[in-house]
């Protein structure tokens, strides 16, 4: 044998860690790829012959090492405040089972419905096989599964039955609250399910309705029917007032039709829906503005050869992180009506209810993603170590879970004031408080789930995650400005009484005589004080100044309301240090952002034109 040849085969056998001196070895060929022969697997051209030795790479290109991806435990039993707050208001053994029951049952098997959803979005079948117009919406086997879960469980049912007076509502919160990120969205038609209901019970169960609130509020799967929501137009938005072009015809038997088409429906599957348009009288003029508008109630049905009635759907919308529910396009033609309604004023109902329901699914992707981020930092190394081992990676969750339980916080006290309200326990300050807190808690929530999305590396991940947040959270019912106008409406209807009792209530829910909370107990003095001189200022200034400052305030509102809870929940005798910790922590930042960015002359009357003209700032020409 030449002596470079043995040479070279102790070196390749040196180099795999055994030694090969009295047997030759031929050296090893790896076919190249492109050359790859038909029917031959990548494991077998890239071969290593046994004898030599393991390689890390000789069965797979992309290696062996795969990361223990985090697991999805009990979401109740794993929410430390969650089972905290429930025993401190709502400390019922029923309540405690049946969440827990519920949230194994999340984990072990909703979960992989909500998968499945979203896997398998819906599809519209414009004809059948014949050639007839159908416009059969199809959705995934565990879509209808998730609407009979909903019946079964009571998700919109636990909110009518009141069985726990005015906690009923928390509770139904709090259910949500565990199923709204393993739901594949399903908690949208919930939501806009509960707001029917609360519609047609504030407006009087009668005939016809009394049958499809029977219906909405059942817990029986094979009688549950759940609302859309067909409010939106070419021109729509928020703006419903001047954009809503749909006009109802009287019939001679007191019902209206409708002809118009909606741009946007929510949950076009669903069994009836609300829906607005303008009444035309005999010469076929209509009424501008919200005075003209009529909130109508409308079954979805089809005739005996399945054709939808009244109805065409022109397209299902395409769609970015919302595709598992079923939205649409529809053109009203001739869609028989029960009775005309009461228009926007009948709206008002259903957005308080939406927007609560809208802050809880916020609030859920909050803590999921940081329950799996949780986890996942006891099962990933790096740099020697597991994450949870890293300061600086702890130090990021921790100021996620701080965010998490002030936003879960905000969100079931406005669940708390809801359950007051429909209980008849509410007082004005309730009443002032529901007002004004429902816009606020939906825009602070809505856009702080996504803070979280942006805390780099594969463990937070959302899809590795295998759960989304829908981007509509922080639109839907009202952008962020859109709801900062809202809340400056709501001030200026009840002339500064809600105001009034947002001051009291922090004033009541700060008071701790804990001398660890002090630091925090001062910060929130300090903020209440900013927040009223900067009111006192802005009222004695014209309407926009404060217009351009309603974003910020409406996020101090939020911030400060949200420490006075953390306070008074760290105040609590079953409490924790680490609920001293979270209020403290909560309570170092900026709470009273207007004040801050009042003085740097942010909301001066120059400030608008400027703003206007750097947006459209034009490139020098060269």
């Amino acid at each position: 044998m030449p002596l470079g040849a043995a040479l070279l085969n102790r070196h390749v056998a040196r180099s795999c860690g055994r030694l090969w001196w009295d047997v030759p070895r031929p050296l090893v060929h790896i076919r190249s790829a492109s050359r790859a022969q038909t029917g031959t697997r990548r494991s077998d051209e890239q071969s290593w012959d046994a004898t030599v030795g393991y390689l890390p790479f000789s069965r797979a290109s992309i290696g062996s090492f795969f990361q223990q991806q985090p697991e999805l435990k009990n979401p109740f039993l794993e929410d430390a405040l969650l089972r905290g707050y429930l025993k401190r208001h709502l400390p019922s053994q029923e309540v405690f089972s049946d969440l827990s029951t519920f949230g194994e049952r999340v984990a072990k098997e909703v979960d992989g419905w909500g998968r499945e959803c979203e896997v398998n979005p819906p599809r519209l079948l414009h004809f059948d096989p014949w050639g007839r117009r159908v416009d059969h919406i199809v959705t995934s086997a565990a879509w209808k599964r998730m609407k009979d879960l909903s019946a079964q469980e009571g998700l919109v049912a636990i909110g009518y039955e009141r069985t726990f007076g005015e906690w009923s509502r928390v509770y139904q919160m709090s259910k949500l609250y565990i199923f709204s990120p393993s739901s594949g969205l399903y908690t949208c038609p919930l939501a806009m399910t509960d707001g029917a209901a609360k519609v047609l019970q504030s407006t009087g169960v009668s005939w016809p309705v009394e049958e499809a609130y029977s219906r909405l509020t059942s817990r029986q799967p094979e009688r549950f029917w759940t609302s859309g929501q067909w409010m939106t137009e070419r021109r729509g938005g928020s703006d419903v007032a001047s954009g809503t072009e749909t006009v109802a015809i009287p019939q001679t038997d007191g019902s209206y039709k409708l002809h118009g088409f909606k741009w946007f429906t929510s949950a076009t599957d669903a069994d009836m829906t609300l829906t607005l348009a303008r009444i035309q009288d005999r010469t076929g003029a209509t009424t501008p503005g919200s005075k003209g508008l009529s909130l109508f109630y409308a079954e979805v049905s089809r005739d005996k050869d399945g054709l939808l009635q009244g109805i065409e759907v022109q397209r299902l919308k395409d769609k970015l992180g919302t595709r598992q529910m079923p939205t649409a396009e529809l053109l009203l033609d001739g869609l028989p009506l029960s009775e005309e309604g009461r228009g926007v004023a009948s709206i008002a109902n259903m957005l308080t209810i939406t927007r609560i329901h809208n802050s809880i699914s916020a609030v859920a992707a909050m803590r999921r993603q940081y329950s799996l981020a949780r986890d996942f930092a006891a099962r990933r190394t790096a740099f020697g170590k597991l994450l949870k081992d890293h300061p600086l990676h702890m130090q990021t969750l921790s100021r996620m879970e701080v965010e998490t339980r002030a936003a879960f916080l905000l969100a079931m006290d406005v669940g708390r004031l809801l359950g007051r309200e429909e209980s008849g326990l509410a007082s004005q300050q309730d009443a002032h408080l529901l007002r004004l807190l429902t816009p606020v808690v939906k825009l602070y929530t809505g856009k702080q789930v996504f803070s979280g999305v942006s805390f780099s590396g594969s463990g937070c991940c959302v899809r590795g995650f295998h759960f989304f947040i829908p981007q509509v959270l922080s639109i839907w019912e009202g952008t962020t400005n859109v709801l900062s106008l809202d809340v400056l409406r709501c001030v200026a209807r009840s002339s500064g009484m809600v105001l009034h009792a947002y001051f009291s209530h922090v004033k009541v829910r700060r008071a701790c005589s804990l001398s660890s909370l002090s630091p925090a107990v001062k910060a929130i003095d300090s903020a209440l004080s900013e927040l009223e001189t900067f009111l006192q200022d802005a009222a004695t200034r014209k309407p926009a100044y404060l217009e351009q400052a309603a974003r910020d305030l409406a996020y101090s509102l939020a911030r400060i309301y949200a420490g006075a809870l953390l306070i008074d929940h760290a105040c609590w005798k079953g409490a924790s240090h680490l609920d001293t910790y979270a209020a403290l922590r909560w309570c170092e930042q900026d709470l009273c952002v207007v004040a801050a960015k009042q003085r740097t002359g942010c909301y001066d009357s120059s400030t608008a034109s400027l703003d206007a003209a750097m947006v459209y700032e034009q490139p020098i020409q060269a």
